[in-house]
């Protein structure tokens, strides 16, 4: 894959790559986080097909070498959120050197915790969904919003920018693919954080899985579900407070 990202840019300070998720663009699924800006140097690039980014299949290897190659050149904290958070666990094993810090929000990498029966359904269900958005992207959105706990109200009539964003997931690499190189995020120097919204159990036993593999700090930021970023503050304060504690 050869594109170049667009990339939002807000605040100054030390750099934090934020990786959005699989609907919504870097713009959009940070607004929350932009108080940060009053700190660090925001970095939200729009994935590929998203936002201001050429289309392309989405696969988490291969955005990893994009993100590692365009974002993490220098010294970056980087921050994923659902598929983005795949994405980032791959990257930061890309750049071991450059990342000062990774914090991953509810990763779908149910391979890690294969054999649970709540987690294998969750795969099963997201991967049912995206082989029939073509037949009808509205109904497979609310329908992927509602199997991920992203607790939200969509209007009506659904805004394109959602359609837009479902529409990128035909022919997306499964999340339940990915196999996330656990023993290099574990080996690296670098403190990791793995947060979920303390609302699904798969979604818990995934993010301890990972937590307990990596040596991770863990943390539960209720309220707003799978869409933990949009719980504002008190996100913001989590991952804040981990930031500032890596950087010194």
């Amino acid at each position: 894959m050869s594109i170049r990202m667009h990339v939002h840019r807000w605040g100054h300070g030390p750099r934090v790559v934020l990786v959005h998720g699989a609907v919504l663009g870097g713009r959009e699924a940070w607004r929350a986080q932009r108080p940060l800006a009053q700190r660090w140097t925001l970095l939200a690039p729009d994935r590929p097909g998203h936002g201001g980014s050429p289309p392309a299949r989405q696969d988490f290897e291969s955005e990893a070498a994009l993100l590692a190659e365009q974002l993490l050149d220098e010294p970056a904290h980087l921050v994923g959120m659902s598929y983005g958070a795949i994405v980032a666990m791959y990257a930061a094993a890309r750049r071991v050197n450059t990342v000062s810090s990774l914090a991953v929000i509810e990763p779908p990498a149910t391979a890690v915790a294969r054999g649970v029966a709540a987690v294998d359904a969750y795969g099963a269900a997201v991967r049912e969904i995206l082989g029939e958005i073509d037949a009808d992207p509205e109904d497979a959105l609310h329908r992927f919003l509602r199997c991920v706990g992203a607790w939200t109200v969509v209007s009506d009539p659904t805004p394109p920018v959602l359609i837009k964003g479902i529409r990128q997931l035909l022919g997306a690499r499964p999340p339940d693919e990915a196999q996330p190189p656990l023993q290099e995020l574990a080996n690296a120097q670098f403190p990791t954080l793995v947060v979920s919204g303390g609302h699904m159990q798969a979604n818990e036993v995934i993010c301890d899985t990972i937590a307990e593999r990596i040596g991770a700090a863990r943390a539960i930021v209720r309220g707003k579900g799978h869409l933990v970023p949009e719980t504002g503050q008190p996100f913001n304060d989590v991952l804040d407070e981990f930031m500032r504690n890596a950087h010194r």
